[in-house]
């Protein structure tokens, strides 16, 4: 039974830590439209920028330079690793799991370079 519970706590500790973040962001904006409620039944007029949710110019650019250094960082490890997998095969060549997060990011590079330059044209 003990050779379970190391296990079992690598494998909740991301889960644990979204469900925190997830949390915090719900109460965020729970807070949030209470004091748009608060300030609407003051008869405050709102300007239309508070009603919008807010969004960073440079979250994309952020979020894929963020998985950009994940993904390399995933696939230098395990070229790095020692040791071998059951059926004979390095850890080595796992290295390519670390495509997903650099691909994810280049996407998100993309997509903020192409909205950039749908702001200056437009």
């Amino acid at each position: 039974m003990e050779y379970l519970f190391i296990p079992l706590i690598v494998m909740l500790a991301p889960v644990l830590i979204v469900f925190i973040v997830l949390r915090y962001r719900y109460r965020q904006a729970q807070e949030r439209y209470r004091t748009l409620l608060q300030l609407a039944d003051k008869g405050v007029e709102l300007p239309a920028q508070l009603l919008l949710e807010s969004q960073g110019a440079g979250d994309e650019r952020r979020r894929g330079l963020v998985l950009i250094g994940g993904g390399l960082g995933l696939m230098a490890m395990f070229l790095t690793l020692p040791g071998q997998l059951d059926n004979g095969l390095g850890i080595s060549h796992l290295w390519g799991i670390g495509l997903l997060p650099l691909m994810t990011g280049l996407g998100y590079l993309a997509s903020w370079w192409l909205n950039g330059r749908g702001d200056v044209r437009g």
